[in-house]
């Protein structure tokens, strides 16, 4: 979220609430307040993208190896001081923060215009101030923590609020983090990430102590400010008229605190001064001009309330109306607190976290209740169909799998304490074990072996819900949770040239890779059918003005005539079972005639062969810039990371980690020296190994597009003045 006006007012109004602070010296305090407890950081790493993206070309697709030997130093520095890092990731996106994730896609989308036109106009990669963080970057940096042994978690609802409770939950030394929402929770201290200093582990700690003492108000007031200021829940201008009300009668106008400043001073002392008067005794709906917005807004308040916590503004003690209740949640047997609207009887969540007594709490899923329409071709301006099977336009339907009852094995790993969800109790009658994936394999990677846990489910399709969503929760897979739990999926900005139609956008070339995913996840179902399941897919590209979501049918997948099992390919123990997974997975990128080929391709190399053959058999020639294409390869890897997982992990993680096949600032090297009509091998620096490495690439990619008709075809595109020879290129494995 964020509080619109927060940071700056923080910076000129009241920069006595920012303090200066060593956390290797709070940790050693925190060790001899609570002995045996090692002082732990949560880190909120959505916000610490950019602080971690430190090598010096990004517009390529990102220099992956150098991203990689930072993420190490940053974890080195704080291991090497005794402290604990926790690393949350924004795991969906919630239905009632849609909107405000469109509009900084919308914003995003003129800045990446932007950075095109610079490179047009400059011919080289724009300043720092134009910074675009590579594609894929989030998702990599998941599995980059991973192997260095750090704790991380994929959120299952606002990221945030899942850092902001563990770090209350486990009284945490403080979260790490660059978001103004940490000052209104009521939890562990908030540090800067980027005010951090990683030689000395010195940054600032902001106070929300101090902030409420500057502004005339007690914690339990802060949620209350945030949402009549404006944040991701209650849209800014939903209470702009009554902060203008506020300003005109406020008396103490500051020359220094600027328009937005004094707004947030005036609204400050309208609650202290009028609305802590009426406190109890009046309802606030009649303090406050809500109008037709009440329930919006009892959600945003209840939305900063932690486990265990309650809101002043949200307890009326008027005679007759019940305001907070106890219900419970079907998933997780407990107890929440729910907020009711006196008059429209609306229940809103406070929310908690229903499996706080864990280890690693883990909040109730959000349920979509949108309604999609049908997406429109942004060029024809006419309504689009359902996506299909584009070559046979038929639609598809599915049926429910029947259920079997099978006996299978749960692998964790040490590490992982957390078991399946509270969910699993002893309702379910059958005895389940699940295979989670092989940990991404690096040189300083943690070796560990696994370990057997076994839970109780009542039904296949139960099972394999709760072992997807233990593998998002833990960062193991990538959208497999979501498709399966709300049949919703995002992704976000990639550096696409909407001037250029040379290269169609990923969203279009990996569209059909993921429809096959959908078959697999989602159940069997039948070519030609007209219902069925429906992903909602809010991809940005050139042209999607994302009103409303791709409405994306499934395509069926088949091996060997049939349709695989996901419950054989993510419960079965047996051997055989490994080289049906790799089936699925080719048949998924529709490579199922390029097997043995690929096998014969050492790792890591094989899943960029798969990848680069897919490419070149999507589009008719390749003819864009080597931003474009970097960023397209990048987004592939992605898409292989989420075949693996559906297909229950037939490739291990680390042969889709882009610092161990790719380098965007070399790609681009390589790509200009091409275009300017460079032999091979001096591309390839006159070695030997490297040559034959090409080679051998380059034969099974030329056999599989030969085998689906398809030419190879490069044509100078980057410089006009280039006029040299037409290259054959593809990104060279990192050595």
């Amino acid at each position: 979220m964020g509080v619109r006006g927060l940071q700056g007012f923080v910076g000129s109004t009241c920069p006595h609430i920012c303090t200066v602070v060593n956390i290797q010296e709070l940790a050693e305090n925190h060790r001899t307040k609570y002995p045996g407890c090692t002082p732990t950081i949560v880190v909120d790493a959505m916000c610490c993208l950019r602080y971690w993206y430190t090598p010096e070309s990004w517009i390529c697709g990102g220099q992956w190896r150098e991203y990689f030997s930072a993420l190490r130093d940053f974890v080195a520095a704080f291991t090497s001081a005794g402290i604990k890092l926790i690393f949350f990731f924004d795991g969906m996106v919630e239905p009632g923060k849609r909107d405000e994730w469109v509009k900084r896609r919308l914003k995003n989308n003129r800045e990446i215009s932007k950075i095109f036109h610079y490179i047009k106009s400059k011919r080289e990669q724009p300043g720092r101030n134009m910074f675009f963080i590579p594609s894929g970057l989030a998702i990599f940096t998941r599995f980059a923590l991973k192997s260095l042994g750090q704790e991380t978690f994929c959120s299952l609802q606002e990221a945030d609020y899942e850092v902001a409770s563990y770090g209350l939950l486990h009284n945490c030394l403080g979260i790490l983090g660059e978001d103004t929402d940490y000052l209104i929770y009521d939890t562990c201290p908030y540090f800067s990430i980027g005010d951090l200093c990683l030689e000395t582990l010195e940054t600032i700690m902001l106070c929300r102590e101090k902030l409420c003492e500057s502004l005339g108000l007690h914690v339990a007031d802060l949620p209350l400010l945030a949402c009549l200021l404006g944040n991701d829940i209650t849209p800014e201008g939903m209470f702009e008229s009554f902060r203008y009300k506020c300003l005109s009668s406020y008396a103490s106008v500051k020359e220094n605190a600027g328009k937005k400043g004094n707004i947030i001073l005036a609204v400050s002392d309208y609650i202290s001064r009028v609305l802590h008067l009426y406190q109890g005794e009046k309802k606030i709906e009649d303090m406050l001009p809500l109008g037709p917005n009440k329930a919006l807004f009892y959600k945003g308040v209840a939305a900063y309330l932690l486990p265990g916590q309650t809101s002043p503004w949200l307890v009326q003690k008027s005679k007759g109306i019940i305001t907070e209740k106890q219900v419970v949640n079907p998933e997780s047997k407990q107890e929440v607190p729910m907020c009711l609207d006196p008059e429209s009887k609306q229940e809103v969540p406070a929310r908690t976290n229903p499996e706080s007594m864990q280890e690693v709490p883990l909040c109730t899923d959000p349920e979509s209740n949108q309604e999609a329409s049908m997406c429109t071709d942004p060029e024809s301006k006419q309504e689009a169909s359902m996506c299909t099977d584009p070559e046979s336009n038929q639609e598809a339907s599915m049926c429910t799998d029947p259920e079997s009852k099978q006996e299978i094995s749960i692998y964790t790993y040490p590490e992982v304490k957390q078991k399946l969800p509270s969910e699993t109790g002893a309702e379910y009658n059958s005895e389940v074990l699940v295979c989670t994936p092989p940990e991404v394999k690096q040189e300083d990677a943690m070796d560990m072996e696994p370990e057997i846990k076994q839970v109780t489910m009542d039904s296949d399709s139960e099972i394999l819900k709760q072992v997807a969503r233990m593998q998002h929760v833990h960062s193991e897979s990538y959208l497999v949770y979501n498709i399966m739990s709300t049949g919703e999926i995002e992704c976000s900005n990639t550096l696409e040239d909407e001037l250029d139609q040379a290269l169609p956008s990923q969203a279009f070339i990996y569209r059909p890779v993921r429809q096959r995913v959908y078959a697999l996840l989602l159940g069997d179902w039948r070519d030609g059918a007209r219902s069925g399941p429906v992903v909602k897919e809010w991809f940005v590209y050139p042209g999607n003005s994302l009103k409303h979501p791709d409405l994306v049918r499934p395509l069926q997948v088949t091996v060997q005539g049939r349709k695989p099992s996901l419950e054989v390919l993510w419960l079965s123990q047996e051997p055989a079972v490994q080289a049906r997974r790799l089936d699925t997975l080719l048949a998924c990128f529709n490579l199922s005639s390029s097997r043995e080929d690929l096998q014969a391709v050492e790792s890591p190399l094989r899943a960029l062969c798969c990848l680069l053959i897919y490419i070149f058999v999507q589009p008719d020639y390749i003819n864009s810039r080597a931003v474009h294409l970097g960023s397209l390869l990048v987004r592939g890897l992605t898409m292989l990371v989420l075949v693996n997982s559906a297909c229950g992990f037939p490739w291990t993680t680390s042969e889709f980690m882009p610092w161990n096949v790719f380098d965007g600032k070399l790609f681009h090297q390589k790509y200009l020296q091409s275009e300017k009509g460079y032999a091979v091998e001096v591309l390839l620096e006159q070695n030997r190994s490297w040559l034959t490495k090409f080679h051998n690439l380059k034969a099974v990619v030329c056999k599989a597009c030969s085998k689906e008709n398809r030419r190879i075809v490069g044509r100078t595109h980057w410089n006009s003045h280039y006029t040299g020879g037409q290259g054959w290129c593809v990104p060279l494995p990192v050595t």
